[in-house]
């Protein structure tokens, strides 16, 4: 036969035969691995049914229920029994609890408090309740809530006196969690599930456009026993829009391929259902039959790779050397690209490196050059206050010449009592004068030491201290509402008085012509941070107020500074885990917030 003809006729029939052993591969991987789904969410839900109903059994036994039933108008008793049912609800995990006297009226819930109470409802046409009360013996049933339009698992169980049966009690577990579950039970995205009633009606659904459907066509008697047990409610129970396309070949009786109807558009699924309970549910796992067709094409394109291997093999043996001799070719060329590849990553590797360096020194130059320039204007503000030094330093001065004169006299005079207590005031004026100077030593002084714990009260008395030292009369009124117990804060001594002075001195200077000159400084505790608030009364804060934190930003003239106070001050707030913020007063003039992280009496520094 002419290789044109029978070629061809191979490929066709080789084709055909791979399409249908792939189909016979593909849907029993898909059976398998759905059966195996099914079966552990079938477990799953028969768990679920096993587990509540010894509790109900067990709650059925609780003897203020059968009094709760003998004596249906004791108020008391009626408040314990709702009590009773709230705890059982809330141990068991379940949605609601409630008792039904012998007629079929709930006489008490654990709902009885909520406004959608099932209190005084009649719910004898439940069949959970008819069966219990006929039969004695426990009942599970789904339906949907008819007051709370809720999916639930009744289950109930007869309170049983003298051998009859007196109530019911019935507990609702909803399903929402459980069906959370298995909402996408396999690894793959196109895998769907859905549990059926023994009318074929879905209740539990991976897909919630899938609910309350019918997978066949309900008959007028169906549908009137479910009108009068009102098991889905008002729900019109359409039938889903599918199409059967029979048992795919190979697999049990348990599957079928489907085709549902989404939007318009027909999917293909193959159906494996799971028997589960005693009312005749059934579990289905809904498989898209996608990945059978791309079995079925791995199939075909291994039988034509097969077919197709005999003439491959005289084309390879042809084209072995020339390719073998191409693929050297192409070995050194990417050995060539490795190498210039590696060159140019050795090359950027050391641009990296000198770049990192090169930033790490000029991170070490810019924290050298901060600290450089929080000391000069540190500097800056004691030049400020170099005439005001002179002024204090000056009368002490002037006072210990007066009392030594003094006291040179009254030693010739031998007049000893009179030299003791001039040398008491000369004493007292050293004293003062050492520690005026103390503190400008200490505020002058270049800090070194990492964070820990500061009393926030010592720097604020520090800066006080250092600022107004005078007593002229220039003053402005100051008031410190200082707390009785210290506040420990995460910070530094040196560096928080230097923002102290620097916020102070604004506040002088803002002051400086009012009518009545005043500033506020006081400190808020919260739980993890303490806030200091330094208030004046002074003209205030410009428009855009974080524009004052700018470096060289000023509305002073230039012998008051060089507007880097601020800028410094927010920076050491913000290097001391906190930060440093103003704002203009409602009542006029400005007010400065420094927040600082707290500190316990027993953490250790960090």
């Amino acid at each position: 036969m002419n290789y044109r003809i029978w070629l061809p006729l191979s490929i066709l029939l080789s084709s055909l035969l791979a399409w249908q052993l792939g189909g016979l591969f593909g849907y029993r991987q898909l059976e398998r691995e759905s059966r195996e789904d099914a079966f552990r969410y079938g477990q799953l839900l028969g768990n679920e049914i096993k587990r509540y109903e010894p509790i109900v059994a067990l709650a059925a036994q609780h003897p203020l229920l059968a009094e709760t039933l003998r004596r249906p108008d004791d108020a008391p008793l009626i408040l314990e029994a709702n009590l009773i049912m709230q705890l059982m609800a809330t141990i068991v995990a379940s949605s609601d609890v409630y008792l039904l006297d012998p007629q079929g009226l709930v006489i008490a819930a654990s709902n009885y408090q909520q406004q959608d109470s099932f209190i005084a409802q009649d719910l004898s046409y439940r069949p959970y309740f008819i069966d219990a009360l006929a039969q004695h013996q426990g009942q599970f049933y789904f339906a949907l809530g008819t007051t709370s339009a809720v999916r639930g698992l009744y289950f109930a169980y007869p309170i049983l006196a003298d051998q009859q049966a007196i109530g019911v009690i019935a507990m609702k577990v909803q399903v929402d969690e459980l069906e959370a579950q298995w909402r996408r039970p396999s690894a793959s995205p196109a895998t769907e599930m859905l549990v059926l009633d023994n009318y074929g009606i879905s209740f539990l659904a991976s897909r919630p456009e899938w609910l309350y459907q019918a997978f066949e066509p309900l008959t007028k008697a169906q549908r009137e026993r479910l009108a009068s047990e009102r098991r889905y409610a008002d729900q019109p129970l359409p039938v889903l829009p599918l199409r059967r396309l029979g048992q795919p070949l190979g697999s049990t009786a348990l599957s079928e391929r489907l085709q549902i109807d989404e939007n318009g558009s027909w999917r293909e699924y193959l159906r494996v259902r799971h028997e589960v309970a005693e009312q005749g549910w059934s579990l289905n796992v809904l498989v898209e039959t996608t990945p059978v067709r791309w079995v079925r094409l791995r199939f075909v394109l291994g039988a034509l790779v097969l077919l197709t291997g005999v003439l491959s093999i005289g084309l390879y043996l042809r084209e072995r050397y020339r390719r073998e001799a191409e693929l050297a070719e192409r070995g050194v060329q990417l050995e060539q690209r490795v190498a210039e590849r590696t060159a140019d990553l050795k090359t950027s590797n050391q641009q990296l490196r000198a770049e990192i360096a090169e930033r790490q020194r000029a991170e070490h130059e810019l924290k050298a050059t901060q600290q450089e320039l929080i000391q000069a204007a540190k500097l800056a503000v004691l030049g400020q206050m170099s005439a005001g030094l002179n002024h204090e330093l000056n009368q002490p001065l002037t006072a210990l010449q007066g009392y030594a004169s003094n006291s040179r006299r009254f030693l010739q005079r031998g007049d000893t009592a009179m030299v003791e207590a001039n040398l008491g005031e000369i004493l007292a004026l050293c004293e003062k004068m050492a520690e005026l100077i103390r503190q400008f030593k200490v505020f002058a002084r270049k800090s070194e030491g990492l964070p820990s714990q500061v009393d926030l009260r010592l720097p604020i008395d520090a800066a006080l201290k250092l600022l107004f030292s005078r007593n002229d009369g220039a003053t402005p009124e100051i008031h410190w509402q200082r707390p009785e117990q210290p506040v420990m804060v995460h910070g530094d001594l040196i560096r928080i008085e230097q923002v102290m002075v620097n916020l102070l001195s604004n506040a002088v200077q803002a002051v400086d012509g009012s009518a009545q000159p005043r500033i506020d400084i006081d400190l808020h505790l919260y739980d993890d941070q303490v806030e200091c608030r330094v208030r004046d009364n002074g003209p205030g804060l410009p428009a855009n107020s974080e524009q004052v934190f700018e470096p060289f930003f000023t509305t002073k003239p230039l012998k008051q500074g060089l507007g880097l106070g601020l800028s410094i001050s927010r920076q050491i707030s913000e290097a001391l885990g906190g930060s440093l913020v103003g704002q203009n007063r409602a009542e006029g003039g400005a007010e400065f917030i420094m927040t600082l992280r707290r500190r316990q009496a027993n953490e250790n520094p960090a």
